[in-house]
């Protein structure tokens, strides 16, 4: 089956600017070094995989989308990203222009629903999708034939493996998340339900609807304090359900999504160079750019 990769552009352009030291720049004296360590991502991905099919979501704001309306509370943990940092993510954006990708980013929604949306409506046409991440909340969109790619580690991980990888299977991960909370993005989960917890309740039932139809049958499970932990559940209900509306992934958002739009595009070799110079990048990234190149040219 054909595969559409789903890239989360936004989590790859943040680790690129901790892990590169912020003293690399260009001969204007802007920082670069998001930038370069993006560059290099991007072009190792494209060389190794040769996608035919690609897409980059971007976020656009900590603070924007649906979720803050429903919790205002809603990643307010999180600091905005340093003003160095804040510059290159359109220039990242410009770089993937170049290289023929197609971006996509929205301030209503966050690049998770983006890469929901797209893989849902791909999966109607036949496309299968590789997510490329880190997040364990992209977890909860594989399907069987799709792949969770840690890249980082290199670790793909198909649907049959995700509940080993991650505790539940995907279509529970929300649930999951729901129970036990997730302190990065800030959402509140029932006090004393941990992972633990929250897998064995999501083995014994299938959805958080499922295990709130019938709390009594909680304290027959084989688990720590099963005795009052329906009682728990009860009190936290709201809390619950509210989290799950934020460990969600939208996939249905607005979204012009076709075969075409997601096809990978000749690189813009020129536009490129400029690119690199204006940057002060050396050849190595403009010699995989041409290697890039020449693969993407057997499509056409």
């Amino acid at each position: 089956m054909p595969a559409v990769h789903l890239v989360d552009a936004s989590f790859f352009i943040f680790r690129a600017y901790y892990s590169i030291p912020n003293h690399m720049v260009d001969s204007d004296g802007r920082p670069v070094n998001a930038v370069y360590g993006f560059a290099r991502f991007l072009s190792d991905l494209l060389e190794r995989e040769r996608p035919t099919h690609l897409a980059m979501a971007f976020d656009e704001s900590l603070s924007s989308s649906f979720r803050n309306r429903l919790y205002p509370p809603y990643k307010a943990n999180r600091d905005p990203p340093p003003p160095e940092l804040k510059e290159q993510f359109s220039r990242c954006r410009e770089l993937c222009n170049c290289l023929g990708l197609a971006t996509f980013s929205s301030a209503e929604y966050e690049a998770d629903d983006i890469i929901g949306t797209i893989a849902t409506r791909m999966r109607a046409t036949g496309f299968v999708s590789t997510i490329v991440t880190r997040d364990k909340d992209l977890a909860q969109l594989v399907h069987v034939g799709d792949e969770f790619w840690d890249y980082m580690a290199d670790e793909r991980i198909a649907y049959a493996d995700i509940a080993t990888r991650f505790g539940v299977r995907p279509e529970r991960m929300a649930d999951f998340l729901a129970l036990t909370g997730d302190p990065v993005d800030n959402i509140p989960g029932v006090p004393g339900v941990g992972k633990k917890t929250a897998a064995a309740l999501l083995t014994r039932f299938a959805s958080l609807d499922e295990l709130y139809g019938d709390l009594s049958l909680v304290s027959e499970l084989s688990i720590r304090g099963a005795r009052s932990l329906g009682a728990k559940l009860a009190e936290h209900r709201d809390a619950a359900y509210l989290a799950r509306e934020l460990t969600r992934i939208a996939c249905d958002m607005p979204l012009l999504v076709s075969e075409n739009r997601l096809r990978c595009q000749p690189v813009l070799r020129e536009d490129l160079a400029l690119f690199y110079d204006r940057a002060g990048f050396g050849p190595m990234l403009r010699h995989q750019a041409d290697r890039i190149s020449k693969a993407v040219a057997t499509y056409y």
